[in-house]
């Protein structure tokens, strides 16, 4: 019997600037040299049009939004990224998040990477995202990455050396967990 390929989606909540772009890229790769089969996928937020939530089924709602929503359910491993904006998760990713049902990532191991310009916005992870992931019944590892603003170079590289090695942590203990799903 052949073995099921891992499918791996990233998804950006930033509408503009590339930082969490950046350090998702390099989670995706890092995942990459672990486990050479699974197939990859980075959906940034500012590409598409996912429309507010109404409370109606999915099927109402644009394509854009029908294909983001169907990319992450598809997934076996979701990497949600976010800036951090006020001390909260972009508003476009918690719209994104009012679009799943309450089991929608059951079975699926979720995970986080935040971007910010404050030190403390690490907190962020935990006591935002976490719980959401969680609520909707994600497995989230032990590990996040958070990055600071000033850890990237004017040139879209990541250029604070401590976090590279913290993104291959994540990536392993990822897909880890996903061998035990």
């Amino acid at each position: 019997m052949e073995d099921k390929k891992i499918k791996v989606v990233a998804v950006a909540g930033e509408l503009t600037g590339w930082k969490v772009t950046i350090a998702l890229h390099e989670l995706l790769l890092s995942m990459k040299k672990i486990e050479p089969n699974i197939t990859t996928e980075l959906i940034e937020m500012k590409e598409y049009d996912v429309e507010f939530v109404t409370g109606e089924p999915l099927s109402y709602y644009n394509d854009d939004t029908w294909e983001v929503v169907s990319k992450i359910s598809a997934a076996d491993i979701v990497i949600f990224g976010t800036p951090i904006y006020q001390a909260s998760i972009t508003g476009a990713l918690k719209n994104l998040f009012d679009h799943f049902p309450v089991d929608a990532f059951n079975r699926k191991v979720t995970g986080m990477v935040t971007v910010g310009g404050v030190e403390k916005h690490f907190l962020v992870s935990e006591y935002q995202l976490r719980p959401i992931l969680s609520y909707l019944k994600g497995l989230v590892p032990r590990r996040n990455v958070f990055v600071h603003s000033d850890s990237f170079s004017e040139i879209n590289e990541i250029v604070d050396e401590s976090v590279l090695p913290r993104i291959k942590l994540m990536a392993e203990e990822m897909l880890q967990l996903q061998k035990c799903v």
